[in-house]
């Protein structure tokens, strides 16, 4: 009975605490101080896929202008390791799903805000070996869409492809073989 009334006394005391006080905000004013990221889609109808100079990394955007989309490869890392990146701006401390689309599969990238080259990018890093990114491998156009970010529409290649198959080879290459020519039937 002594402990059933101390646990009460307690529990009585805990409830005479104030609660704590309430800040109250104007939303109006609070909508014109927060940074406001929404981005159109790009026109990618001149848009190509490009390998860079260090042949690390392919980039699909217009000519002149700067990347829309990356994929990286670390090809030295155990395992290699893809990097998905889209070139719009992010605010630091988020995170969103990116969908791509296309080549028969759907396959969606966690991707967070990273600062990289002076910039807030969204990128998501995975194993080369994920299935997800068999997305890429196919010739067909895809379709990407990130929140605030709008939707890209990628050019069918198979440079994102092989450039995936590479990488997952540990930036090997391959090398061709030639079919044997066949023998004359005597």
């Amino acid at each position: 009975m002594r402990a059933f009334a101390l646990c009460l006394t307690l529990a009585l005391t805990a409830c005479d605490r104030a609660p704590a006080p309430v800040q109250r905000i104007d939303l109006a004013a609070a909508a014109t101080t927060m940074p406001q990221v929404m981005e159109q889609s790009p026109d990618t109808s001149a848009a190509f896929w490009h390998v860079a100079d260090n042949g690390q990394a392919v980039t699909f955007g217009n000519a002149g202008a700067p990347p829309l989309l990356t994929l990286a490869c670390r090809p030295s890392g155990n395992p290699p390791e893809v990097s998905v990146i889209r070139h719009v701006s992010a605010l630091p401390g988020q995170g969103a799903l990116f969908p791509v689309i296309g080549n028969g599969m759907r396959s969606r990238f966690m991707v967070d805000a990273t600062l990289a080259d002076g910039e807030w990018r969204w990128e998501g890093r995975l194993p080369a070996a994920d299935p997800m990114l068999d997305v890429f491998t196919g010739p067909r156009e895809l379709t990407a869409t990130l929140p605030g970010g709008g939707m890209l529409e990628l050019t069918g290649s198979r440079i994102p492809g092989e450039f995936i198959t590479w990488c997952r080879a540990g930036g090997v290459v391959r090398p061709t073989v030639e079919p044997e020519a066949e023998e004359p039937v005597s």
